[in-house]
C-alpha cells in the first residue's frame, strides 16, 4: 500500500455516496464542536466553538495544487477529515481555490452548529454540495446522541439548517445517522423526518453505524430494517449505509494488507494508520468492511480499541 505523502489530503477514498472522494482535513484530530456517540474516529479530545485556523490554509491550498497537478483524479474533492470543518475560519478559502483551479465539484461534510453564524453560512454556499447531519430531535436527544458543546442549542442549529437553504443554490443533503435502540422507534424517526422536510433538501440518506463506533453501545441497525425507517421519510430516505464490502481491485489490496497486519498481531486504529500511512477516516472504512465480513473483530481493553484477525473455523460462524 502506497503511503500518503500529503499532511492534509487523504485518499481518494472509495465511498457509496461520492464516489472517489479525495478528502481535505482543516483541523487537528479531533477538534470538533460534537462527541457523537457512533463516531469512527474516537472520542472528541477538543470539543469547541472557537473558530480560527487551526491548520494553514495556504499548506492546504499548496497541497491541493500539487495534487491537481500529479493526480487529478477524483469524483469529488471533500472538506472532511479529523473533526468539523467549519471551525476552521478560512475553509472558504479552501472551497474558493477548488472552484476555480478544478471542475471537480467541491462538498463540504459538516454537522451543521455552526451554520446559524452568517458568516459560516456564506462560505458554506460557495461549495457545489453540503451534506449537513441530523440524528436527534429535540435538546434531550441531542445531548445524547450527538454530546455537542455546551453552547449549541438545537433551535438554533435547526434555525441555521434552515436559513442555509434559503441561502444555498447548490445541493443540500442531509445525513441522518441511526443508532439501534436509541434513536430508531417509529416515533422518534418519525420526529426526524418532520424537521428534515421543513429543511426541504435536495436528498435524504440514511446511514448507521457499520463502522467500528466510539461507544461500545452505538449499534449498527440491522439492514432489514433499514429500508422500512427510511420509507417514514417523504420522499424516502436512501439507505446509503455500506453493509456491503466493497469489491474493488484497490480495495480489496488495502484491505488484505491491512488483515495481513492483524493476522500478525493485534492492532488499534491508530497503528494501522502509522503502518500505512492513512488517515483516519480512510483506516476506519477498511476496518469496518472486515468486521462486517467476518475477517476481523474488535475487543476493548483500558479503553482501548483492538483489531485482531478472525482465525479457521472461528471466521466461519463470526457474529460481526
Amino acid at each position: 500500500m502506497k503511503k500518503n505523502t500529503y499532511k492534509y489530503l487523504f485518499g481518494p477514498v472509495p465511498s457509496r455516496r461520492l464516489g472517489r472522494s479525495l478528502g481535505v482535513d482543516l483541523t487537528p484530530f479531533k477538534t470538533c464542536s460534537f462527541d457523537c456517540i457512533f463516531c469512527q474516529l474516537g472520542r472528541t479530545t477538543r470539543k469547541t466553538l472557537t473558530r480560527k485556523e487551526y491548520v494553514p490554509v495556504d499548506k492546504v491550498i499548496a497541497e491541493l495544487d500539487e495534487w491537481l497537478k500529479t493526480d487529478n483524479s477524483a469524483d469529488y474533492i471533500t472538506l472532511s477529515g479529523s473533526g468539523e470543518p467549519t471551525l476552521n475560519s478560512e475553509f472558504g478559502r479552501v472551497i474558493d481555490f477548488v472552484r476555480n483551479a478544478t471542475t471537480i465539484p467541491v462538498v463540504l461534510l459538516t454537522n451543521a452548529s455552526l451554520l446559524s453564524d452568517p458568516e459560516v453560512r456564506a462560505q458554506a454556499a460557495q461549495a457545489n454540495v453540503v451534506k449537513v447531519s441530523l440524528s436527534a430531535w429535540d435538546q434531550f436527544s441531542l445531548e445524547h446522541i450527538n454530546r455537542p458543546h455546551r453552547s449549541v442549542e438545537f433551535k438554533r442549529l435547526i434555525e441555521g439548517q434552515w436559513l442555509f437553504r434559503k441561502e444555498f443554490k447548490g445541493q443540500l443533503w442531509m445525513e441522518v445517522f441511526l443508532v439501534w435502540g436509541t434513536n430508531t422507534t417509529a416515533k422518534d424517526v418519525s420526529s426526524i423526518a418532520e424537521l428534515v422536510k421543513a429543511v426541504e433538501p435536495n436528498k435524504v440518506q440514511l446511514n448507521t453505524a457499520v463502522r467500528p463506533p466510539c461507544e461500545e453501545y452505538a449499534y449498527a441497525v440491522p439492514e432489514d430494517q433499514m429500508g422500512a425507517l427510511a420509507r417514514l421519510f417523504d420522499p424516502p430516505a436512501e439507505v446509503i449505509a455500506e453493509y456491503s464490502s466493497d469489491a474493488s481491485a484497490k480495495v480489496q489490496a488495502n484491505e488484505s494488507d491491512i488483515l495481513g497486519m492483524l493476522k500478525r498481531r493485534p492492532c488499534t486504529l491508530d497503528q494501522i494508520c502509522r503502518v500505512f500511512g492513512l488517515h483516519k477516516n480512510e483506516a476506519s472504512k477498511y476496518l469496518g468492511k472486515l468486521t462486517r465480513t467476518g475477517q476481523a473483530r474488535e475487543r476493548r481493553k483500558a479503553g482501548e480499541v483492538y483489531f485482531s484477525a478472525i482465525h479457521g473455523e472461528d471466521a466461519e460462524h463470526a457474529n460481526v
